[in-house]
């Protein structure tokens, strides 16, 4: 069986395309989610997409996503910065992760530039919108 990826997204994400579009941009998660499938696809990948906005059940995500799955990407978008539960989720499956955020983080406000996921992520993409989630798969068909 071939490799498994799953994309997590956190709060928020849900509203890409009409939330703050001179920042995110008009793309939305649904976009997203058939760009990165298609994309996965062409690198032989298999694929999982979700989206919640509950800090729990991220955490549940990943803590289960070993038994499907081989790598993630995360944008935890605003957990990014607080969460040290989704952290030591990530370190605890020991999955290899790439950490994702459409915006630069490093351009904007000043408590954007802290980041508890990258303190687990084997990587960071930022600022490149939507092709960030292609970008992070490159990434991980290489590593896996």
């Amino acid at each position: 069986m071939g490799k498994s990826v799953l994309v997590i997204n956190g709060p928020n994400l849900n509203l890409l395309g009409k939330r703050e579009p001179e920042i995110y941009g008009h793309t939305t998660l649904d976009d997203i989610e058939r760009m990165t499938k298609d994309h996965a696809r062409s690198l032989g990948l298999g694929l999982g997409f979700v989206q919640s906005n509950h800090e729990g059940e991220l955490i549940d995500l990943i803590q289960n996503a070993p038994q499907d799955h081989d790598g993630l990407v995360i944008n935890a978008a605003a957990y990014t910065h607080t969460s040290v539960a989704l952290m030591d989720a990530i370190k605890g499956v020991g999955l290899p992760c790439v950490e994702v955020h459409l915006s630069n983080v490093f351009s904007r406000e000043s408590f954007r530039h802290t980041s508890y996921i990258s303190l687990a992520a084997t990587g960071v993409i930022c600022g490149f919108g939507p092709k960030g989630y292609c970008l992070a798969l490159d990434a991980l068909a290489e590593i896996l």
